[in-house]
């Protein structure tokens, strides 16, 4: 076409294709495949999938790239070929609209989260998304398409990245889930205020929501930046599993009234995403040709709602170790004390229950309870902790790991613990599952401890991670880890900082053996300092100081530790020698921080006792 594609959207209404996923399944292409392999393993699919949206009169198609990032073709064995993937698909894309429309390279999100949620900083990021629009670019697209996007660093990471690549136009379309924001809980205003920012040439919503729900979304964006040309890309509806199958219930017909809607609000370019189909598409161009709406765009609607956030309580006031470690850092007079206690492997916690009941016998504040220890398959440390507090009437702390829960099961989780009475947890990203004993099982990681930590933030403020309203606040005490001795202090640091940030209330460390790793942190966080609890773990034997070393991840024995233990050994002492370290330590921190964290090896509660007794 003679013109870009956004001089044309300048004068009229353009419209784009539809679902590529949802015709591919309907093929028969299951959704445990690589659908974007399919460009160099199915071309002619692929092609004729295009070209059925081109008659029923789509004017923007969009490559079949959207996963195909290093990241996500990773597992599939293919980030080698992300270029020749992309370029391919972008080949046959241009093949099939020929002169009669233009070309978008899809550009999705890369799967994981980005710092501080997760681990993936935004220089990284750039570089991730620069291979699959350099591929894009080399097969001939016409504008960069970066599509369902919830996060605004990951969109303006990619934007970055396109930037870097090429001078072609860019149009970005963020995801609205629930109650208009993304999951990471921005607002369409937001997102239009970083991509005005940014300059790019268009703005938009598509996928997760149906054509009802984006319609708030479309005129909130339209608010925030009336001149920006909007585009909306909605799914047809929400999913249904019917007969084995997945189906999307708007129609055709309903689709494109919701369009023509989309268009009184102000939208120059509308398409679909998830369930659309080339009859959609065909009923959206008929409802346009009909329409030739001149632009009317909106100027007063109803903002949406938002939900109030509220400042959550003071640490005193959410549970007797809250109310310790404040008295703790406001008098100094009250050093707090915790054991760790291992889930059983089994239903029967009888012995955990009297170790609990011997640990309260002598004075012990609190016994944390680790959520699957080394990726091991154990009694939930949810329930246990919950048996202690009710049986027992011993107070606990919950680790909570990100390993093995999505997000939804997590906040699932956390309301749940609440309403049982449990109030300390301890946000923990989790060990990976190939380190124990289920290694081919699949990790979830949707968000690390720093994303954990915002969303149990979110719930004492009396919001979801999608801002909904939860009705009355939570009140949860949050414990994070940190490494004194990290091998890359500065970053244990960064983070450290973005945990406090985000809403921790107290830290237990590592285990110390060096008191000066731990003066040295203690140092570099003063400004942002949380009540600390130091972690000591007496060491049972020269083997078990090697194997924390060397395969336990965030370990490290100092040398001189592990020799002298290896020396201890040498005379069968080396459990006594253990307990003699860890007291030493113990006596050495003590008054430079708010409590202990005792890590007693191979649950032997009595080599707890027995570091404690420096104490009396």
């Amino acid at each position: 076409m003679p013109n870009s594609l956004f001089d044309e959207i300048a004068e009229r209404v353009v419209v784009a294709d539809g679902g590529i996923g949802t015709l591919l399944y309907a093929k028969g292409v299951y959704v445990n495949q690589c659908y974007d392999m399919l460009n160099l393993t199915a071309p002619d699919t692929v092609r004729d999938i295009h070209r059925d949206y081109i008659k029923a009169g789509s004017e923007l198609i969009e490559t079949n790239t959207f996963g195909a990032n290093p990241l996500k073709l990773e597992p599939h064995g293919q980030a080698a070929n992300t270029e020749e993937i992309n370029k391919r698909g972008a080949e046959l894309a241009r093949d099939a609209v020929g002169d009669k429309g233009w070309v978008g390279g899809s550009v999705g999100p890369l799967g994981k989260r980005l710092s501080p949620i997760g681990k993936i900083s935004v220089a990284e990021a750039i570089e991730l998304f620069r291979p699959q629009i350099k591929g894009l670019v080399a097969g001939g697209v016409d504008l960069i398409v970066i599509e369902t996007m919830g996060d605004i660093k990951e969109l303006t990471a990619a934007v970055q990245a396109a930037r870097l690549e090429c001078g072609l136009p860019i149009l970005t379309m963020a995801t609205f889930p629930a109650e208009g924001r993304t999951i990471i809980g921005y607002t369409p205003e937001e997102v239009m205020t970083a991509m005005t920012h940014l300059g790019v040439q268009s703005v938009g919503a598509n996928c997760s929501e149906g054509p009802h729900d984006m319609l708030a979304t479309i005129e909130q964006l339209k608010l925030a930046n009336p001149e920006m040309p909007i585009a909306a890309m909605p799914n047809a509806g929400s999913p249904r599993l019917v007969d084995d199958r997945v189906l999307y219930m708007a129609s055709p017909d309903y689709f494109a009234e919701y369009s023509r809607r989309f268009i009184q609000a102000g939208t120059s370019l509308v398409g679909g995403c998830c369930g659309t189909t080339p009859d959609h598409i065909r009923a959206v161009c008929a409802m346009v040709r009909a329409l030739k709406p001149a632009k009317q765009v909106v100027t007063s609607v109803e903002p949406l709602e938002k939900a109030t956030q509220l400042d959550p309580a003071p640490i005193e006031e959410r549970s007797p170790l809250g109310a310790k470690l404040a008295r703790q850092s406001v008098l100094g007079n009250r050093f707090v004390v915790s054991v760790e206690m291992n889930p059983p492997r089994g239903h029967d916690v009888t012995k955990a229950l009297a170790a609990a009941e011997t640990l309260r016998f002598h004075g012990v504040d609190v016994i944390n309870i680790p959520d699957g220890p080394r990726a091991s398959a154990r009694m939930s440390s949810l329930h246990l902790a919950l048996l202690i507090e009710q049986r027992v009437g011993m107070e606990t702390v919950l680790h909570y790991t990100c390993r093995d829960r999505n997000l939804l099961g997590m906040q699932a989780d956390l309301l749940g613990a609440y309403a049982l009475g449990l109030r300390n947890v301890l946000a923990i990203t989790g060990d990976p599952p190939k380190l124990g004993d289920y290694p081919n099982v699949t990790a979830v990681y949707d968000v690390e401890s720093i994303g954990l930590v915002r969303a149990m933030q979110g719930l004492n403020r009396g919001i979801d991670l999608a801002a909904n309203p939860i009705g009355e606040p939570c009140k949860f005490l949050i414990g994070v880890g940190a490494n004194p001795g990290a091998a890359d202090f500065d970053r244990e640091i960064r983070r450290f900082r973005y945990k406090v940030e985000a809403g921790a209330n107290f830290c237990m460390t590592q285990p110390v053996y060096e008191p000066a790793l731990l003066e040295r942190f203690l140092k570099a966080i003063n400004d942002c300092r949380v009540p600390v609890l130091v972690g000591i773990l007496p060491l049972a034997s020269y083997r078990n100081a090697e194997f924390l070393h060397n395969e336990v991840p965030g370990m490290q024995i100092p040398e001189p530790i592990r020799k002298r233990m290896g020396k201890s050994s040498e005379k069968n002492q080396g459990g006594n020698e253990g307990i003699a370290i860890a007291q030493e330590a113990l006596l050495a921190t003590r008054q430079m921080v708010d409590g202990v964290y005792i890590m007693p090896p191979f649950g032997r509660i009595d080599s707890a006792l027995r570091v404690l007794e420096v104490l009396r």
